[in-house]
């Protein structure tokens, strides 16, 4: 395991790449991270076990444990943001792992610049502090607790992800305005839209998803050409 020392966020690098992990240990440091490593994901789920981790880069393809099972037992018992490495060009790995609760993908190879730029993305996500609401929000049957960061559907508990979270709190802020893809883009996944990245549309079908289990009451409409909004059946 390697170490830089007196930084004050800390990174867990997951890959079993040892020339990778090293260049990424020594690029991160000057940026302000002190970044530890982990070559299987037996080896990351113990260390995030014992605290401390403020964010993991989470390598797909990895020996004993696949990246997909890694984050599939840290999202049953943690919070702490991933941001997941895919091969370059499979979709369905980054739909994957945006479905088991991953906060970002990234695909190989990449440069440790941009590798930064979705870290401090993520972490920026993470640490804003929700705007002042009396106890909560409320709209139709859904009730959004920012502070504990739990929603609930008629007193039934709906478990999003941090990204599903916050672009449902801009939905319900914006009642039943249509909210455009870039600035959901923006303010709920911290970078600007691309033509080529999908990974917002992922996060709201999930949400669809998860909202349609639990009620028929609120639906998540898409808006031609310009973007989502929230809809309320009522009757």
């Amino acid at each position: 395991m390697s170490e830089t020392a007196d930084a004050r966020t800390r990174l867990l690098i997951v890959d079993d790449d040892h020339e990778l992990c090293s260049m990424l240990v020594e690029y991160l440091g000057p940026e302000g991270f002190a970044a530890e490593t982990a070559g299987t994901g037996t080896a990351a789920l113990e260390r995030v076990a014992r605290g401390g981790i403020d964010l993991v880069v989470l390598d797909v393809m990895l020996p004993e444990l696949s990246g997909f099972e890694v984050l599939r037992r840290l999202r049953s018992a943690s919070r702490v943001p991933v941001i997941m490495l895919t091969a370059r060009g499979e979709e369905v790995d980054r739909v994957i792992g945006l479905e088991l609760g991953a906060d970002d993908y990234l695909a190989k190879p990449f440069s440790p610049r941009e590798l930064v730029a979705r870290i401090r993305a993520v972490l920026r996500r993470m640490a804003a502090e929700p705007q002042p609401v009396a106890g909560a929000l409320v709209w139709g049957p859904l009730r959004l607790d920012l502070r504990a960061r739990r929603v609930e559907i008629d007193s039934q508990d709906l478990e999003l992800t941090a990204a599903e979270l916050r672009i449902l709190e801009l939905l319900v802020r914006a009642d039943t305005r249509t909210v455009s893809r870039e600035d959901l883009m923006l303010q709920a996944l911290g970078r600007r839209l691309l033509p080529t990245d999908r990974s917002l549309d992922t996060h709201v079908s999930n949400l669809r998803r998860k909202l349609g289990k639990l009620t028929d009451r609120v639906s998540v409409q898409s808006v031609r050409g310009s973007g989502y909004a929230l809809a309320l059946k009522t009757g």
